[in-house]
This record gives structure tokens, sequence and C-alpha cells, in this order.
């Protein structure tokens, strides 16, 4: 019955972060193109900032929304992020009406907030699944993310009102309103974790020694720093890919659109129907270490994409580089939430969301000058950091162990 009822939880967990990401996926490819309609950005720092504004909001949030799930419970605090993205994607569709920069600007930092909640569903996540089980839990995150960026951008392909791609008010307003059917599911369908059997410490609010302790758990903050030069790796790559195939590879708005629906199928095919189906027979630091080849051949791809177009070796590239990229992340989840202590979970997976969230503030801010001096440059950037991140797994793998209470502990 238990087992039944952890199922259930991650069907409906897994519902919820779908519908939701399905507006994000909506957004995040037309962003670029409404910022250059409201703004003159020749070096492209604007658009920059504007692109890293969600990720910084998830730096500073997502722990806290961690330690208010550790406090009064998953539920509350995931219903609590959907109904901002209701309001904060319905603000982006009326500042694409108004053409203002500013409510855009506004509306990307309150949907950060909002989004920075998605370390409370890892939280949820490790909840209802054992030690065995909790890479398989954390890909299901990731498949959702997949789902996500495949339907979204498909999605975003119809909204658009004429074959030019001028972008309109649509977008925002279907991105709300999935956010909204993901609101009221939750709402009826989503049951609470924190007190299923676990006993919980009191802790402060903010209990900045809370996070102390959990990086002086062996390897966490090892793992943590991996995650971070894995991530800002990625970041490099995403935050300039749209703009190499306007400019280099000579793509419109919509074939733009339709390129990211194919990265978010490959995501969902990788780690939704493969790392799910491996994980638990391959150890996590030996995915996470094949994720990282996988994404230092992809990269290279690229550079040789950016003098020698073609189309085949183009889509083979994205999905080299994404498929490495879903055998790290829940990889790396795993090895966190294992290595870390079980009160802490909504602590310690917020802290990890966090330094994702700042390699990907830092992403644009060098991936975009990078390009601008060279459209190669931010790719073989990525490459080297992500041989810097192979190192980095292959030691992070060997050191530590699950976290074991103190002997005479309760």
């Amino acid at each position: 019955m238990a087992e039944r009822s952890s199922k259930a939880s991650l069907l409906i967990v897994f519902l919820i972060v779908f519908i939701d990401l399905i507006g994000f996926g909506m957004v995040i490819p037309l962003l670029p193109i409404y910022a250059d309609q409201f703004t003159v950005d020749e070096h492209g720092l604007v658009i920059g900032l504007l692109m890293a504004a969600f990720s910084a909001m998830q730096f500073l949030f997502a722990p806290l929304w961690g330690r208010v799930s550790d406090r009064i419970g998953r539920r509350p605090v995931l219903l609590i992020g959907l109904a901002g993205s209701v309001v904060f994607y319905g603000l982006f569709a009326v500042a694409t009406v108004a053409q203002s920069l500013l409510l855009l600007f506004i509306s990307r930092i309150g949907a950060g907030i909002a989004g920075a909640t998605v370390s409370t569903a890892h939280a949820y996540i490790a909840d209802v699944t054992s030690l065995q089980d909790r890479a398989k839990g954390m890909a299901l995150i990731g498949a959702a993310f997949g789902l996500g960026f495949t339907f979204g951008p498909l999605l975003a392909v119809v909204a658009l009102p004429d074959e030019a791609g001028v972008p309109g008010p649509g977008p925002g307003y279907a991105a709300a309103g999935l956010s909204a059917t993901a609101l009221v599911l939750g709402w009826f369908l989503l049951p609470e974790t924190l007190h299923t059997g676990k006993e919980q410490k009191k802790r402060q609010w903010i209990d900045l020694g809370a996070l102390g302790s959990a990086l002086s758990m062996p390897s966490v903050g090892l793992l943590l720093f991996t995650s971070f030069v894995c991530v800002y790796s990625f970041g490099n790559f995403e935050t300039t890919l749209s703009m190499t195939m306007k400019n280099n590879l000579h793509f419109d708005f919509r074939d733009v659109c339709k390129v990211f629906a194919f990265i978010g199928f490959t995501l969902m095919l990788v780690q939704g129907g493969i790392v799910r189906r491996v994980s638990g027979r391959i150890p996590e630091g030996t995915m996470a270490a094949l994720g990282a080849l996988l994404e230092i051949v992809g990269f290279t791809l690229l550079v040789y994409v950016t003098d020698h177009y073609s189309l085949a070796t183009f889509l083979g590239a994205l999905a080299v580089i994404v498929s490495g990229f879903a055998c790290i992340t829940p990889s790396l989840n795993a090895l966190i939430s294992r290595r870390s202590d079980p009160a802490q979970q909504g602590s310690v997976l917020g802290l990890a969301q966090s330094v994702s969230a700042l390699a990907r503030i830092l992403g644009p801010m060098t991936g975009i000058p990078l390009f601008k001096l060279g459209a190669s440059l931010p790719f073989w950037t990525a490459s080297g950091l992500m041989a810097v991140g192979l190192v980095l797994v292959l030691v992070a793998a060997r050191r530590g162990h699950d976290f074991a209470p103190a002997a005479g502990a309760h």
C-alpha cells in the first residue's frame, strides 16, 4: 500500500511540474525576441541581464524555499510557487502588449522567485523514494523538464501570429493558463509528504548553521562545486544557442522554437526513458562521468558546425550534448541527496538548486560577450569547463558515502 501511495505521489508531482514547465518552455525561446523588440542592445548586455534575472532569483530563493518546506511542508510551498507562476506569466503577456522592458524584467524576476520552488519538488521526491530508487525519482523531474521543453516551444510556434514570427501576448497568457491548471491539480490531488514517518528537526526559519553542517558532510561540498562547473559549462552553450542559430545559421524564429522542441524531446527520451531504466544498475558517479564525456564530444562538434554547417551534424551535436546533460543532472542530485541528512533534504537540495542557478547567472554574462568575440568561443569554453567537470565527478564519486546517523542518534 505504501509503495502504491509513493507511486501515486510521484505521478502527481510529475504532472504538476510538467504542466507548469510547458509554460516555461513556451516563453524561453521567445524571450530574446521580445527583448530585442523593446530595446536597442548592440552588445547583448541587456538581453543577458534579462536571461540571468530568472536564475538570479532562483539563486536567492531556492535555499529559502527549501528551508520553508522543511518547516511548513512541501505541498504549500509548491502551491505558492504555482500561484506565483500564474501571476507573473500573466504579467509577461501584459508586458508584451505594453512593449515595456521594465515589466518584462519584473515578470522574469517574479517567475524566478516562483520557479525556485523546483527544489521543493526534488525534496518531495526524496521524501517518497528509497535510496536505491532516488536517482530514478530525480530523473522523473528531468523527464518533466524534457516534456515541458518539447511541447512548450511547439505551442509557442502555434502562438506566433504570422509567418514572420512576430511574437504577441498569446504565449504569456497560455503559460499563465497552464500554470493555473497545475495549481488546481496540485490543490486537489497533491498530498503532503514531509511527515510520512520522518521526525523533523526543529530549526530556526533561516538556519545557516544547518547549511554549514550539510556542507561538512563527506563530499557534499565537492559535489555542489562539481554541479556548479557542469551547469556553468552548459549555460555557456544554451545561452548563445539561439543567437548562433539566428546570426550564423540563419534560422527564423519558428525554426528556433522547433530546435528547442527537439532539445526537449531528446532530454525527455534520454532522461525519462534511458537514465531511469539503468539507474540502480549503474553507479551515479559512472553515469555522471559518461554524461560529461558526451558533452565534451558534443561541444566539439558544435565548434565544427559554426564553420561547416550541416543540419544533420548540428542536430546530432545537440542530441549528444543534451544526452550528456540528462545523465549528469539526476546523478549528481541523487548523490547529493544520498549523502545528506534526510531531515535536511529541503535545505541541501535547495542549496544545490541555488548553486545551479548561480551557474546559470554566470552563463549568460560570459557566454554572450564570448559570442560577440567569436561564434565558436562559447562552445570551446563549455568543452574546457566540462573537462574540469569530468575530473571533479570522478574525484567526488570516490569520496564520501551515504549518510549514516551518528551512533546513538535517534
